[in-house]
This record gives C-alpha cells, sequence and structure tokens, in this order.
C-alpha cells in the first residue's frame, strides 16, 4: 500500500469511527426514550436485559447506520482535504481523482461485504431473539406459552409433491400436534399419515401414534389402513427453519410487512424453489430479494457520491460536508422506500425497484466527478 493510501485511510478512519459509535448512540438513545416507559411497565425488564436487547439488536442497527456513517465520514475528509489544498496538491503532482478514490472504494466494497454478512447471518435472528427478551416478563404466562404455537398451519413442498397439514405447531422446538402429511408417488399412489404427535429428531421427523393411508391410483378406490406406535420418516426433507421461514413469509401483506421483515437471501431462494408458482407472493419476495442484494453496495455508491461533493476546491466549511450528507441520506431515503413500494405492489419490475436507487446515485456521482476531474 503506498503512502499516500496510508494517509487518506488513516485520516478517514477517524472521524468514521466517531460518526459510527455517535450515530449508534444517537439511534439508541432515541429509542431507549420512546420505549422507556413501555421497558418498564409494559415488559418489566431490568438495565441488564435492556443492555442485552441492543445488544441483540446492534447488527439491525448497523446495516442502515453504517453507509449513513461513511458517507458523512468520507464528506468530513475530503472537505477537510480541500479546505488545506491537499487534493489540489496531489492532483497537481499527477495522480487522478480515481486513483486518490481507490482507498475509499476499498473501504467501501470492505464494508458492503460486511453489510451483507451482517444480513444473511445476524439480522434475521436479532428480530426474534429481540422478541424473545421482551416477553420474558410478561403478566400472563400462559400468553407467553401461546405465542410459541401456531395454530392450523398449511405447508407446501411442491418440487416433492408433498402437503402438510398441522393442528399446532411450536415456533421454539419445532414439535407438531396433529400432523397430516399426503404425498403422492411417481406410479400414481397417494401416501398419507395422520399423528397425534411429531417431533425433529436428529434431522429426521418421528411421529407417534400414526395412522398410516395408502391410496390406489384408481380413482374413488378404498385406501389402505394401518396404525404403528412410531415412524421415522428421512424421505421428509423439510426441516423446521423452512416451516418458520414459510410462516414468517405467509404473513406478509403489505409494503410495511415487507419492509420490516427480517428474511436473509437463502430464506428467499428456499421458499422461491419451494412455491415456483405463488406469483403474488413472488413479487414481494422478489422485491426484497433484489432489495437485500442491492442493499450492501450503498457503501460503495456512497464513494462516487462523495467524491464530487467532498473533493470540490475551495475553503469551505466543515459543516457544508454534515448539510451535504443529511440531504443526500434524505434524498436517498425518499427515493429507496418509494421504489420499492411501487415493486412491491408490482407497478415496476422488483430488480428495477431494489437497483434503481444505487444506479441512479452512482450515475450522478459519476457524471459529477467526470466533470470534476
Amino acid at each position: 500500500m503506498r503512502l499516500l493510501d496510508r494517509y487518506l485511510l488513516r485520516e478517514l478512519l477517524i472521524p468514521f469511527g466517531y460518526c459510527l459509535f455517535g450515530f449508534l448512540i444517537f439511534w439508541i438513545s432515541s429509542d431507549v426514550f420512546s420505549q422507556l416507559s413501555d421497558f418498564q411497565k409494559k415488559y418489566q425488564l431490568t438495565f441488564k436485559e435492556i443492555l442485552e436487547y441492543y445488544l441483540i439488536r446492534l447488527p439491525e442497527m448497523m446495516v442502515t447506520v453504517l453507509p449513513v456513517a461513511f458517507l458523512l465520514a468520507l464528506l468530513y475528509a475530503l472537505t477537510n482535504h480541500a479546505r488545506h489544498n491537499e487534493l489540489t496538491a496531489i492532483r497537481a503532482a499527477g495522480v487522478s481523482m480515481m486513483r486518490i478514490a481507490m482507498p475509499y472504494l476499498a473501504m467501501g466494497l470492505l464494508l458492503s461485504l460486511l453489510v451483507f454478512a451482517i444480513n444473511e447471518l445476524w439480522a434475521p435472528q436479532s428480530l426474534d431473539a429481540a422478541d424473545e427478551i421482551l416477553a420474558r416478563h410478561q403478566v400472563n404466562r400462559t400468553t407467553n406459552t401461546q405465542r410459541q404455537w401456531e395454530s392450523k398451519l398449511g405447508f407446501d413442498n411442491i418440487p416433492k409433491r408433498r402437503t402438510w397439514l398441522i393442528e399446532k405447531y411450536n415456533l421454539e422446538t419445532g414439535e407438531m400436534i396433529r400432523p397430516y402429511v399426503v404425498w403422492a408417488l411417481p406410479d400414481g399412489t397417494k401416501h398419507a399419515i395422520l399423528a397425534e404427535r411429531a417431533e425433529y429428531i436428529n434431522s429426521v421427523w418421528t411421529f407417534t401414534n400414526v395412522h398410516v393411508f395408502v391410496y390406489s391410483a384408481e380413482a374413488g378406490s378404498i385406501p389402505e389402513q394401518s396404525q404403528q406406535p412410531s415412524i421415522a420418516m428421512p424421505v421428509f426433507t423439510e426441516t423446521p427453519e423452512q416451516i418458520k421461514s414459510e410462516i414468517k413469509i405467509n404473513k406478509l401483506n403489505s409494503f410495511k410487512d415487507v419492509r420490516k421483515a427480517q428474511l436473509s437471501i437463502r430464506e428467499i431462494l428456499e421458499y422461491k424453489r419451494l412455491h415456483p408458482g405463488a406469483s403474488s407472493t413472488n413479487t414481494m419476495l422478489d422485491t426484497k430479494l433484489h432489495g437485500r442484494l442491492a442493499a450492501p453496495w450503498t457503501c460503495l455508491v456512497v464513494v462516487l457520491i462523495a467524491l464530487p461533493f467532498g473533493a470540490a476546491s475551495g475553503r469551505r466549511n466543515v459543516a457544508v460536508g454534515v448539510a451535504s450528507s443529511i440531504v443526500i441520506c434524505f434524498v436517498y431515503f425518499v427515493l429507496l422506500q418509494l421504489a420499492l413500494a411501487l415493486g412491491t405492489g408490482g407497478y415496476v419490475l422488483p430488480w428495477v425497484a431494489a437497483w434503481t436507487p444505487n444506479a441512479f446515485f452512482a450515475f450522478v456521482g459519476l457524471a459529477l466527478t467526470w466533470r470534476a476531474r
């Protein structure tokens, strides 16, 4: 790494650390003040549990805060360089604007990969874990127990031609009450099992007190029936995670639900594989999927936007960088929410809705950088 790159990164990382820490403190503090009464009266949380709650929600916050903090730090660093005519001296030495941007682009790429990892590995689980903390001290214990159970659940595995109907399903343990599973074989026969309970043990569904039905390929035939105390079905490839994802996805009925849903790319692709014909749901999921793919690259787009705004010549006040970042974030947020709403409603293609904000700001940033070179 050249001396120039190390210098530019050092001057960037210090304000970036301050901005990231400051935004997180501001975000958490404002949220604490707005919910403090509920924490004390409704949820009866202790100070330790409130701290645990926000530590668990930290990945979700980082996804939003990282690009904003990076933009503000970039504008601050570039404006500071411009005020002291450092960028003018660097460019006079024959270094192009794009070469100056290389360490910033490398930093943006690293942050993009970090945001992608957070979205995939930690953010989808953080919301459920935070809700569990809020429910620890509810007065009505029966209500808390009931929250773990989902009633009247249906689950289809279209590629395997298998349908599950479950009277009650435990979201925490994967236990089933009175599951009914029916599936068709290539020879035209149809099999079904009705059990008293089912559990996922050692990656295999095990049914207890089971009634087995075998239907021949002939229409109107009487099924053969048998009863067994227990059956293990390793051929059932459905997992509790898939069923839980199905429950979350089936509750997505509006743009607000889609925006708040914490779904990983893996969960969305798995649902689409199991339900290739669900067009209305797939429209929302496609928008969510492309939104998940596009969100991390905001950190790279930030560099393209910050370069022309922050590196403009002149002895400007550093407050200009702060004001610019606020305006840019506001415009980006409004455009993003508008585009995702149009994509979720089916008015534009999902990939167009998700990638338009990044593409627009990247194009504007490149055009302004080209003019300022």
